[in-house]
C-alpha cells in the first residue's frame, strides 16, 4: 500500500472528560499590584507523583569520525498540521528516572543505545519550561552519547507503538543551524527546542563564546 501524505481533516473542541493526556484549566493568581486576574492553561495528566519533569528532550550524539553527529526525527504533528524536525523526545513513565525514560524513548524510538552524559553542574539538571505562557509542561534536556561500536547499534530498529511514523536522521553538530534552515525552506517545521538549540550553537560562533 502507498504511503499517505498526513494531513489534518478536522478540528472540533475538547472536553476536558475526553482528554487523555492534557486538561484545559481556568488560573486564577494576584499579580503584583494584587489585582486578581485569570489564565487560560493546559496541565498534562501524566506527570508521575513526585517527578519534577513530566516529559524528556533527548540530545543523542552520535560519535563519527568526521565529527559529533546530532540525531533528529520527522514526525508529523496534528497541532502545527506539518511533519516536524526534532529532538527524540517523550514523557516520563510511573516508577522511572528522567534518565531512565530517556534511554528507554531513545532505543524505542530510534533503535539506538544510549549512556547518560551526567549534568555538567555535578548537581540537579534545569527544569525548562517550553511553553510557560500556555502550559505547565515542564522537561529535563537529557545527553546521550550512542558509541556507533556497541554491537546494539550496529542496526538499530526502533519499536514504535501504533500509529507512531517516525524517520529518523542525524547531520553533522557543527551544521545543524543551516540544516533546520534549509529543512523550513523545504516546508519542515523546526520544533522551538531544537531551533533554540541550533540558535545558541550559532551563536557561540559568531561570539567565540
Amino acid at each position: 500500500m502507498a504511503a499517505k501524505t498526513p494531513k489534518v481533516i478536522g478540528r472540533e473542541p475538547l472536553d476536558n472528560k475526553d482528554a487523555k493526556w492534557l486538561s484545559l484549566e481556568k488560573i486564577t493568581w494576584h499579580d503584583e499590584k494584587g489585582n486578581l486576574r485569570s489564565w487560560e492553561g493546559t496541565k498534562r495528566t501524566t506527570k508521575p507523583k513526585g517527578s519534577s519533569v513530566d516529559a524528556i528532550q533527548i540530545v543523542a550524539i552520535l560519535e563519527k569520525a568526521t565529527g559529533p553527529e546530532l540525531l533528529l526525527e520527522k514526525q508529523f504533528r496534528p497541532p502545527a498540521d506539518k511533519v516536524v524536525i526534532e529532538l527524540p523526545a517523550g514523557l516520563v513513565d510511573a516508577g522511572e528516572t528522567p534518565e531512565e525514560a530517556a534511554v528507554r524513548e531513545l532505543r524505542e524510538e530510534t533503535g539506538y543505545v544510549g549512556t547518560v552524559i551526567p549534568d555538567r553542574s555535578g548537581g540537579p539538571r534545569p527544569v525548562l519550561h517550553s511553553s510557560p505562557a500556555s502550559s505547565s509542561s515542564c522537561n529535563y534536556m537529557i545527553h546521550l552519547k550512542i558509541d556507533l561500536k556497541d554491537p546494539e547499534n550496529q542496526q538499530p530498529k526502533a519499536q514504535l507503538e501504533e500509529g507512531e511514523f517516525i524517520e529518523c536522521f542525524s547531520v553533522l553538530l557543527s551544521g545543524l543551524y543551516n540544516e533546520c534552515r534549509a529543512l523550513e525552506a523545504q516546508g519542515y517545521a523546526i520544533d522551538g527546542k531544537l531551533g533554540a538549540f541550533a540558535e545558541g550553537l550559532e551563536m557561540s560562533k559568531m561570539w567565540h563564546v
